[in-house]
């Protein structure tokens, strides 16, 4: 297991300064330290909802205080990574809403797509500017050796957490000021202007003067809500909800005290189904009517498109660097995962016959639910897996268990190792953005490999460092 402070003995260098901070401070302190953090992100509101439970939903988002550190080297690394992942997805999107070369040439099978059920036929021949559908592209990375870097999926609709990657330097900086006095420390704060920049690039071309952009909320009750608001307010624009905007003569209006405001680029944070209810579900109530016709008129853009989720389906990910090699003529920089599609009779066999050994996710699953992680399931777990396979083993893909990076964490005995994953924000515009950056989730209970918040995770500040 690769630990990324110590490595295999000693503390790496981009560590150095984080050990000597730990020793020179001490667990009680640390300890004080952790309670006033925690008095912080309830004092703002930093909160996020679990469905399905009773009570107040509202958590608070455990945060550990010893940062996750990057060197300039393996950020450089990873941005390329990034970059290179991004414009071949969008290049693929463009491609299935029009002529589908890939899948003509026989590299994805077509069934995989047309049959997808976040593929959108009202899509087909849709031109969105600048041929940009993912505009927000959050890619989940893993860690397993010292220079092992593997993207566990991609997140192409609306990937949440990128207000945990602010709010987390806000709380570290007014904390502990000093372990930022040097400017070794890369900054974050400039991910909403960034954010503001590529949504007015994407604005319609009959666009005239300043685009007005808005972010569209399904409301308080939507575990985001408070991401939602947090970047509204930073950007400077809108938060809106559905009854706040309507559709006349193709284009978007919102309702304001001193009459109709034209918009122009939407931020929606609302799933595809509740888009528009004239065209997906007719009982939605978070959706605009006619939305959908002003967007394929070009009387405005939506961010991301509708449609954008078929590239990051979890069967279509294990094609993401053939789809790099197609469209990009490069080999892919950062690897996937290695993954058995259970679609396969040979790739079921093997995962039907290894289910203690792997990790089974539905393709559509998020959120840490609908898995199976082998090594940690009981034999009756198995079974009830074994028959979903069975039954659409269409539904699955599994991977191996991965030996993930960890990263020193605070817990009642002091700093210890717990896993990471990692997910950095692309944002896609006339040119391809990063934060030097990104949330840093950590699994918190001991040995666990599960880092989603609502499974029990937390989240850190994450350093990306100068030369």
């Amino acid at each position: 297991m690769f630990d990324e402070m110590t490595g295999d003995g000693g503390v790496r260098p981009p560590y150095h300064d984080i050990a000597a901070w730990l020793e020179a401070m001490g667990p009680e302190a640390m300890e004080l330290k952790r309670l006033e953090a925690e008095t912080l992100f309830r004092r703002i509101g930093i909160t996020f909802a679990v469905y399905g439970e009773g009570g107040d939903p509202e958590r608070l988002i455990p945060f550990d205080l010893i940062p996750r550190v990057f060197s300039a080297e393996e950020w450089r690394t990873l941005s390329r990574g990034i970059t290179q992942r991004a414009r071949a997805l969008n290049a693929f999107l463009w491609d299935v809403y029009h002529r589908g070369e890939i899948l003509k040439a026989g590299v994805i099978p077509a069934d995989l797509i047309y049959r997808n059920a976040a593929f959108l036929p009202e899509m087909m021949g849709v031109d969105p500017p600048g041929r940009i559908y993912s505009h927000i592209v959050g890619i989940d990375i893993v860690r397993t050796g010292p220079h092992e870097f593997l993207v566990l999926e991609d997140n192409c609709r609306t990937p949440s957490g990128v207000s945990y990657v602010l709010e987390n330097r806000e709380i570290m900086m007014r904390m502990f000021p000093d372990l930022f006095a040097g400017g070794r420390v890369l900054p974050v704060d400039g991910y909403p202007d960034m954010l503001r920049a590529t949504l007015e690039e994407v604005a319609p071309p009959a666009c005239k003067g300043d685009p007005t952009c808005v972010v569209l909320t399904p409301g308080p009750l939507n575990s985001a809500y408070y991401e939602h608001s947090f970047l509204a307010d930073q950007m400077g624009v809108e938060l809106v909800e559905a009854r706040d905007l309507f559709v006349d003569e193709g284009k978007v209006w919102m309702k304001t005290t001193q009459g109709p405001s034209r918009v122009d680029v939407i931020y929606r944070r609302i799933d595809d189904d509740f888009i528009d209810p004239l065209v997906f579900r007719p009982e939605s109530v978070l959706g605009v009517a006619g939305l959908m016709n002003a967007y394929r008129s070009g009387g405005v853009t939506i961010v991301s498109a509708p449609g954008a989720g078929v590239a990051d389906d979890k069967a279509v990910y294990c094609y993401v660097p053939d789809m790099i090699r197609f469209y990009l003529g490069e080999k892919a920089i950062l690897k996937n995962v290695p993954t058995w599609k259970c679609s396969e009779p040979e790739d079921c066999a093997y995962v039907l016959a290894h289910l203690d050994e792997v990790v089974v996710k539905e393709v559509h699953g998020s959120g840490g639910y609908g898995m199976l992680i082998g090594p940690k399931s009981t034999a009756a777990e198995r079974d009830v897996f074994a028959r979903k396979i069975r039954e659409a083993p269409g539904v699955f893909i599994a991977q191996p268990t991965l030996d993930l990076s960890t990263v020193p964490s605070l817990s009642p005995l002091g700093p210890s190792p717990r896993h990471v994953d990692f997910r950095p924000f692309a944002l896609v515009g006339k040119d391809i953005r990063l934060t030097p950056g990104g949330l840093t989730r950590v699994a918190l209970r001991e040995g666990s490999l599960v880092v989603n918040s609502s499974q029990g995770g937390g989240v850190k500040d994450t350093w990306v460092l100068t030369e």
